[in-house]
């Protein structure tokens, strides 16, 4: 759990890290009840919310950018998952 609560800080720190890996993002979704699924290329299915919203996964690095974290903020926030 340390590592989820250590995630979630970080995706709603300001300003917006960019640091965060995106393994730990799909660690933070699951421990909130999501299903991830595979898709074409490099996209990432997120099931939650009754939702499903689309991400890449990023690469060759495995950090996530300034923006796929915003919008990650964004659709928690939207959703009522807030600090």
């Amino acid at each position: 759990m340390s590592e989820f609560l250590f995630e979630f800080t970080i995706i709603f720190s300001r300003p917006v890290s960019g640091g965060i890996k995106w393994a730990d993002i799909e660690v933070l979704f699951v421990e909130l009840g999501a299903e991830i699924q595979e898709r074409e290329g490099s996209r990432v299915a997120v099931i939650l919310f009754g939702q499903v919203k689309v991400f890449h996964r990023p690469h060759p690095s495995p950090d996530t950018d300034k923006g796929a974290v915003a919008s990650v903020r964004k659709w928690l926030e939207e959703n009522g998952v807030k600090p």
